[in-house]
């Protein structure tokens, strides 16, 4: 009698891939171009065709944040790894990190540095609220930071934060930048270099409308130097930016295995780079600006108010919309989702249940797409309240 077990019945059949409107916090929708490059033929990856393609991955990165840093790679992972690349690579035990905390990627980063030994010393605004420079500059004059970090773009929030004069701010201090803008690089204005930002990261499944898998992240020449000038091993050797920086071409060496990459989702990122830099970033911060106006407009149409009431501090990326009193904001999202086959997000941490999040990033970011997810979310209100169907 054979010892080995059945397989398992759930593989003997094919899988189910129904059509879905991606218009959460993300992932978005991926263009066909960037779905059939991850069937294109594996390589080994450090093949030369391969190795040619990553060079091509770092120069459009470079180019969506506008920076001329030699350390510019992409992290094999999503932007949680990046996140984590970031934060063992800068702080060491005992050093402190500054967080600008007004959402959950706050307390994420907050969670990764004590797990590195440092000193997590915080500043709060409220989901839905940005920080001023004036906050800033007393929390840096207060607890002396080695690192700050702060969201561009808080998909929990859903704020986008005002970037310009941080990163001379903090260099004022002896400080280094670091900036997570995985859910809004690429559909707001970025300048890396002109903001004095020291790391900054994004990921692959948002405005790139790429898999997830594959996370860009550069650090400056200042970043650089902190990371080379360390006292102790960078706790992860998995994520040591020496090591990352040889495989991606970064150094005068040649190329060294350090792991295999996750090499469809590079080709997929190369494509999802190449329709940004065909589009041009003007015309896509300009065109994700567009969609969303539309958006809030058709909201506070439905008599629905956004969570950020500054204009100008909403992320146009990922709008928040407050969930109505009497209101089941599952049953809204539920019915969008089997009707319509639009996703429509729920809200996280302190705004779970109180709000929707829906997203607007890169090849989802079209007019019809806008329109699309306001009459699925009108007809799922209308629904749930017992009221006629949308006409919209």
């Amino acid at each position: 009698m054979s010892t080995v077990s059945a397989p398992p019945k759930s593989l003997m059949k094919p899988m189910v891939f129904p059509q879905k409107l991606m218009m959460g916090p993300g992932p978005s929708n991926c263009p066909p171009r960037v779905l059939n490059a991850c069937a294109m033929p594996i390589l080994g990856h450090l093949h030369p065709e391969f190795t040619q393609i990553m060079d091509e991955v770092k120069e459009g990165v470079k180019y969506m944040f506008q920076t001329k840093n030699e350390w510019t790679v992409c992290v094999s992972g999503t932007g949680h790894a990046a996140m984590e690349t970031a934060c063992c690579n800068l702080l060491e035990s005992g050093e402190t990190t500054l967080v600008c905390c007004n959402g959950l990627w706050g307390e994420r980063f907050s969670d990764m540095a004590l797990r590195n030994g440092a000193v997590v010393k915080r500043i709060e605004r409220p989901m839905g609220e940005v920080f001023t420079l004036g906050e800033i500059e007393e929390g840096l004059r207060k607890y002396c930071p080695s690192v700050l970090f702060i969201t561009h773009g808080e998909s929990s929030g859903s704020t986008l934060q005002p970037l310009e004069g941080i990163g001379a701010l903090c260099h004022k201090y002896n400080c280094l930048l670091l900036v997570d803008s995985v859910a809004a690089c690429g559909g707001v204005p970025m300048y890396m270099d002109k903001w004095e930002i020291d790391v900054l990261y994004t990921g692959s499944q948002k405005v790139l409308s790429a898999p997830p898998g594959a996370s860009p992240i550069s650090f400056s020449p200042k970043a650089k130097a902190k990371v080379q000038g360390r006292k102790t091993k960078i706790r992860s050797w998995y994520f040591d930016m020496n090591e990352l920086a040889n495989y991606w071409g970064c150094d005068d060496g040649p190329r060294r295995y350090h792991h295999t990459g996750p090499i469809n989702c590079v080709y997929a990122l190369r494509e999802g780079l190449a329709r940004l830099a065909e589009e041009g970033l003007e015309k896509s911060w300009a065109n994700h600006r567009h969609c969303v106006e539309e958006l809030w407009e058709g909201i506070e149409k439905m008599g629905l108010q956004l969570l950020v009431k500054d204009k100008a501090n909403r992320l146009p990326c990922v709008t928040g919309v407050k969930v109505p009193n009497g209101v089941n904001w599952k049953e809204v999202s539920d019915y969008a989702m089997k009707n319509h086959r639009v996703e429509i997000s729920g809200g996280l941490g302190q705004q779970a249940g109180k709000i929707w999040r829906i997203g607007i990033m890169g090849y989802n970011a079209t007019p019809d797409n806008v329109r699309r997810v306001l009459r699925a979310l009108d007809d799922a209100l209308k629904f749930t309240r017992g009221q006629a169907s949308s006409k919209l």
